[in-house]
Parts: structure tokens; C-alpha cells; sequence
């Protein structure tokens, strides 16, 4: 297939209906047009609890009139921090439609960047999902200073009685600086405890739950008064701040219009033109809404009235039994987890040794296919035949009736598309970044093809500039980064277009494909972006690091590769008397235990999901000459990850589960040994090693 570099593609035209349009229209869309009583579907101990779309329209205009009565005026900013649920849901448009901005927090970032993140919004409001999240951060929310009140969505049955107390006083020794990489604890165990006891808040910071501010809302009603809200909306109105890393490491602003949203996840939907309205689409959701592309594909539900099931990631497995979605978006993670376990099930010894040749012959066949391409007469024929015995069980995993698998968030191996195609689940792989909105380019039903993530959305207009780096304008494109002009002079050019980082060239379809990277920013497979630089920087620091490079996109987790200082390491070696080959040395486990501290430390003020979890410890260095270092010492990524693929996929082996330890412990080193400069609460998962 030729690729085309230099070569622009605009999608079709921009569709007039999409544009000039806030969020709370859409949710009106949806009500007014389709109106649904199993719209969302909350997961409970007890079942699923169901609600109407009009009960959570009504639910998020109580919640509107009653943020304003707390004194809230247009522009304000309101925090979320809260699990992916109907409750995000209601919080969410009931901040937008009183004229609010919202800010969605990553429940698993650490608690000092959520602290971080109120104090650079300026949040007046926090709403928390319950009393445990509460707890978990109440002591430290001192420290952003315009915060005013805290609404738990969440409360105990007796929350009203104790709401008529005074809260006790928070004890004289409690810490106002969270500790580095302290994350939150989602442990349904500590909700219940938490249920039990009041949350510790600092002075001036009123405590309230959702229902009460929500009755408060109810009793500010008149005629004409949510219309007048919703007047008061403008399409270009900002409407939403979502925090990502830069190149360094810290936490940026991505600004947000309604028409950002509105327009993305309308334009995202029309790419689908089987997509049926209403209850007829059930939508089964586990992706995490402060991120923006499970965000903006809900606000496109609503438009459409689908009925959907919020689920967590661990139950997402269970729940597609029980639901049997038409509509799943998932990242590449989830894809993996099932391919590995189709290829392991053909794998496995079974005395039913007609089930197991067939099993094993339906992925031998799977493996062949591939999409955009007609199969040969004979391997048609199989796939027929192997459909009812072999394929209609793999679509069961899913669930059996899904007409729609979308995946997003990361690059997805070309062969997992082709597999699954094979038995007729057909996935749509796509492509976007927060600060598109979410959605730029997506396959379609009737051009799909691997390795490539489609064509422009309606209205998206993409071009490769003479770098290779893909450039994105349109509606959807952020207006910048909130309180940072300098960041957004240098992503947003004079005409529009945004500079991406990425590096891509299209096919002579006109589908992008996405090559590698320009900028220093790669996502894991579960969608979660890493910036090396600093991790980088932090392993550096020791002198028995000479150069280090973090590597993981599109993986499970992040590995690093350490290239040591020899001199050092040779001196360190003498000290503990260890007159070893160099081979040998790097094998040894007083020196592996002692590049593990070294990586530990690194990991300090991460969150646990971007933490080192392994190493491998490499002979040779990184030479200018060979094309790893630029004159200047910058790595030259792209090169490295070449050079070095081998040692990186033996990061990622078959054995190297960031949960397994070493079959047996590593002998102490001597009592002189530097310990981790990392203090044990500070510590994220422990990074596994390999030579």
C-alpha cells in the first residue's frame, strides 16, 4: 500500500447542525426526541438502579439553580472529583447548564496533584462521590484557596441528623501536605467506614450532600427560569478544563468550549450512519468520564437517548454477559487481555481434542484474515463453518448482539483488528487527543482497515505537515491551555491548525496511520499519557546512571532501559567486592537490587499507574555516532526503540506481570548499601527487573 507524507486530506464538510450548539441542548435533544426510562443504569450491590433521561435532566436543573444559590456566578469553577457514574453525569451538566466550568480530577492521580489542580482552577466547589473520597483529601484542602464548599453526592442515612451537628475538630496533628505519590484508596471497605465517621475539613469550607443543594435548587424554582439558563449559554462559552502532562511532567489546562464537545461528539456519531436512536443502542460504559473521549461519546448517547450501563473496569468482563451491549468504547488494554486469553484457550492441552484442533484452527484462520481485503474462496468457506462452533463463541465474550466496538485512547496492533474481524466482530479503531475534543479521525463499517485509524470526522481537516507531524483544525480544536498563553502560542498556530506531536501519513484511501512520535508524550495502552523527561531525569541523578530511556507506548506499563555508568558502577563493585565480567555483573543481585533503589526512587511523587514497574540494565551506551544521541545529548527516541526492540519486548514478556515477584528473594546487600532515598508510604508499585 503506498503511503503518502506529504499529502492533506479535509474531511467532508463541516454539517451546519453541528455547529452553535451547548452541551444541556444535547441532553434536551435526547429527552425531547427520544424519550427513554432506562436511560442510565447505575451498578449496585443491590442490582442495577435505573433512571429516565428526563430524570436527569430535572436532576442536573435542581442541581443548577441550587449551585448558583450557594453564590456561584457564570464562569466559576466546579471540581469533580468522582467515580464514572450517573452521579458524574448530573454533576456535570448541572454545573454547565448554570454557566459553570467544570473540572474533572483522575481518581488516580496522587493526592498532591489533586490539591494542585484545585488551587490552579481556582475551584470554589468540590463534589465528591462519598465520604471516603472526602476523607482521603480533606486534610490537605487548605491549600486551595478559593474553594468554598465540598458536595458529597454520596451520604449515609443519617447524614441529615449529623448535618445538624457540629463537626468535630480535625486532630492538632494532622498533615497539610500530601504525601509524594499518596494515592486515593477506591476500597469499598474504607466507604463504608468512612460512612461511619464526618470528614475532617478546613475552617471556611462548607460541607454539603447533593440532595440538599439539589432541594435548595428545587425551592429557587419559577416559570421560564431554566429557559432563561439555558439562554444564557453561549455555544463558544468555555465549558470544561481537563488536566494532562506536558513534556515535563506537570499537569497542564486543556480548555474546552461547549461547541468543542457538541460538535466532536455529534460529528464523531454521524460517522456511524447504522446508529439507530433510543433504547434501541445499549451502551455499556467502564472508561473513565474525566478523561474526553468517554466524555464526549456520552454527551452523544444523550443526544441519541441510548440506555446506558455504567460499569468499572473490573467488572467490565462480567457485565458484558450481563448486559450484552450493541455499543462498547474500550482502549487497546481490554482488546489485549481477550486476544491473549483466545490464543491461550487454542494453546491449552484438552482431552476434547476435536474442540481443542477446531479452537486452534479457528485461530490459525483468524490470524489470516484481513480486513479491507476479500478472504480466498477456501478460507471463506472455513469461516463459515468454523462460525457457529468456534467464532459465536468469542462474540459471546462480548456479550453476542454487539454491532458497534469502538477503540480509542492508544494505538491498537493491527493484528488484534484482523483477529477479531475474522469472527465478525468488527472494531473500529480511531484517533484524538484532549485537545481535539476527543475524536479527529475513526474507520468506518464499510472502510476498515488496520493499522490505520480512518478518515477525518466531518468538520476535523488533517494534514502531515513536512516533518511527518500530523496537524488537526476545526470546530473541535481547543481555543488552549488555561492561564499558560506561551504553551498555547506554540501548539496553536496564527491559522488554526494545531501542532499535535504525533507523526503520521495517510494510505491512498485517505486513511491516517499513525507512525511514531515528534513530541515527548506517549500514552500507555490503557490511554494514560507518560512523560519520560522527568522519570528520565530522576534516574540520572545517581551516579551509576549514565543515560536512561522510558519506554511503554501502547504497552501495559511503563519500563525503563538503564544504560549504567561503568566507571561508577566499577568503583561500586570494588567497594562490595565483586570482581565480576561485565556480563556477569549486571546479572548479580546486590547490583540489581541496587539499580532497583534507583528506580524506586524515581518513582517517588508518581502515581502508581506511572511508575517504572521494570527494568533492564544494558551493556553497551548510547553513542552520537550510532544514531541514539543528537549532537546536543537528546535522545533520538525513535532510533533507540530500533535499535534496542528486542530488550524492550523482553520488558514485556510473557512473564514479566508487574504483580509477580522474583520466585525467590534477592540476598540482602551489605549493611553499607545507599537504601532508596524514597520514604516506603511514598512508594507506588514495586518495579520489577530484568537482564
Amino acid at each position: 500500500m503506498l503511503w503518502l507524507k506529504k499529502f492533506r486530506r479535509t474531511s467532508e464538510s463541516v454539517e451546519p447542525s453541528f455547529l452553535r450548539r451547548t452541551l444541556p441542548d444535547l441532553l434536551d435533544e435526547g429527552c425531547d426526541r427520544t424519550p427513554n426510562p432506562d436511560a442510565f443504569h447505575q451498578w449496585t450491590t443491590l442490582g442495577w438502579q435505573t433512571f429516565s433521561n428526563r430524570f436527569a435532566r430535572s436532576s442536573a436543573e435542581d442541581l443548577a439553580l441550587g449551585l448558583l444559590h450557594l453564590g456561584l456566578d457564570r464562569g466559576d469553577r466546579v471540581a469533580l472529583l468522582m467515580h464514572s457514574d450517573v452521579q458524574f453525569c448530573i454533576a456535570d451538566m448541572g454545573s454547565l447548564l448554570a454557566g459553570l466550568v467544570n473540572v474533572p480530577i483522575d481518581l488516580t492521580q496522587t493526592i498532591e496533584n489533586i490539591i494542585a489542580t484545585l488551587q490552579h482552577s481556582e475551584a470554589k466547589v468540590l463534589i465528591v462521590s462519598n465520604l471516603d473520597l472526602l476523607n482521603q483529601v480533606s486534610a490537605y484542602l487548605g491549600r486551595a484557596s478559593q474553594l468554598q464548599h465540598v458536595i458529597v453526592a454520596q451520604v449515609p442515612a443519617q447524614w441529615g441528623q449529623q448535618h445538624l451537628q457540629a463537626p468535630p475538630e480535625a486532630p492538632q496533628n494532622l498533615t497539610l501536605v500530601p504525601p509524594p505519590s499518596a494515592c486515593l484508596s477506591l476500597s469499598e471497605v474504607r466507604l463504608r467506614e468512612s460512612e461511619q465517621s464526618w470528614p475532617y475539613c478546613t475552617a471556611g469550607i462548607q460541607v454539603w450532600s447533593l440532595e440538599s443543594v439539589q432541594r435548595q435548587g428545587r425551592s429557587h424554582r419559577w416559570e421560564g427560569q431554566f429557559q432563561q439558563l439555558r439562554d444564557g449559554i453561549r455555544p463558544q462559552d468555555l465549558a470544561t478544563l481537563i488536566y494532562i502532562p506536558d513534556a515535563a511532567g506537570q499537569l497542564q489546562a486543556v480548555m474546552l468550549t461547549h461547541e468543542n464537545l457538541s460538535h466532536n461528539a455529534l460529528s464523531a456519531f454521524s460517522s456511524l450512519p447504522s446508529l439507530k436512536r433510543g433504547s434501541k443502542e445499549v451502551v455499556l460504559s467502564f472508561l473513565p468520564l474525566n478523561h474526553v473521549l468517554a466524555r464526549s461519546l456520552l454527551y452523544g448517547h444523550m443526544a441519541y437517548g441510548h440506555s446506558i450501563y455504567f460499569t468499572t473496569p473490573h467488572r467490565v468482563l462480567k457485565h458484558l454477559q450481563e448486559v450484552s451491549p450493541t455499543i462498547l468504547t474500550t482502549v487497546p488494554l481490554l482488546l489485549e487481555k481477550v486476544y491473549s486469553k483466545l490464543l491461550e484457550a487454542a494453546r491449552k492441552p484438552s482431552r476434547f481434542w476435536l474442540q481443542r484442533w477446531l479452537q486452534h484452527l479457528g485461530v490459525q484462520l483468524a490470524q489470516r484474515y484481513e480486513l479491507g481485503r476479500t478472504p480466498s474462496l477456501w478460507d471463506a468457506c472455513l469461516l463459515k463453518l468454523l462460525d457457529p462452533l468456534i467464532f459465536a463463541r468469542w462474540r459471546s465474550l462480548f456479550g453476542g448482539r454487539l454491532r458497534y466496538l469502538l477503540s480509542g485512547g492508544a494505538a491498537l496492533d493491527g493484528k488484534i483488528a484482523n483477529l477479531f474481524a475474522a469472527a465478525g466482530i468488527r472494531i473500529l479503531q480511531g484517533y484524538g487527543l484532549t485537545q481535539t475534543s476527543a475524536v479527529v479521525c475513526v474507520n468506518r463499517e464499510r472502510a476498515n482497515y488496520a493499522g490505520t485509524v480512518g478518515k477525518p470526522i466531518a468538520g476535523a481537516e488533517v494534514k502531515i505537515a513536512p516533518d511527518g507531524e500530523i496537524m488537526v483544525r476545526g470546530p473541535s480544536i481547543s481555543p488552549g491551555y488555561y492561564k499558560n498563553p506561551e504553551l498555547t502560542r506554540s501548539s496553536f498556530d496564527p491559522q488554526g491548525w494545531m501542532h499535535t506531536g504525533d507523526l503520521g501519513v495517510f494510505t491512498t484511501g485517505g486513511c491516517l496511520k499513525v507512525t511514531g512520535l515528534k513530541k515527548d508524550l506517549f500514552k500507555l495502552a490503557t490511554g494514560k499519557y507518560i512523560a519520560p523527561l522527568p522519570i528520565e531525569q530522576r534516574l540520572r541523578r545517581s551516579p551509576l546512571v549514565a543515560q536512561a530511556v522510558v519506554v511503554g507506548a501502547d504497552r501495559k506499563f511503563c519500563g525503563v532501559l538503564l544504560f549504567p555508568n561503568w566507571q561508577m558502577l566499577r568503583q561500586e563493585a570494588q567497594r562490595l567486592g565483586l570482581a565480576l565480567a561485565a556480563e556477569d555483573l549486571l546479572h548479580h543481585p546486590w547490583i540489581l537490587k541496587r539499580y532497583q533503589a534507583i528506580v524506586e526512587a524515581a518513582n517517588c511523587h508518581l502515581p502508581y499507574w506511572s511508575a517504572v514497574k521494570q527494568f533492564r540494565l544494558i551493556p553497551t551506551a548510547l553513542a552520537v555516532e550510532k544514531g541514539s544521541l543528537a549532537p546536543i545529548g537528546q535522545l533520538q527516541r525513535a532510533a533507540i526503540l530500533e535499535r534496542f526492540a528486542s530488550e524492550i519486548d523482553a520488558l514485556y514478556g510473557s512473564h514479566s506481570s508487574s504483580s509477580e515477584q522474583p520466585e525467590s528473594p534477592l540476598p540482602s546487600a551489605p549493611p553499607s548499601l545507599e537504601e532508596d532515598a524514597c520514604p516506603a508510604f511514598a512508594r507506588s508499585l514495586n518495579p520489577r527487573f530484568t537482564t
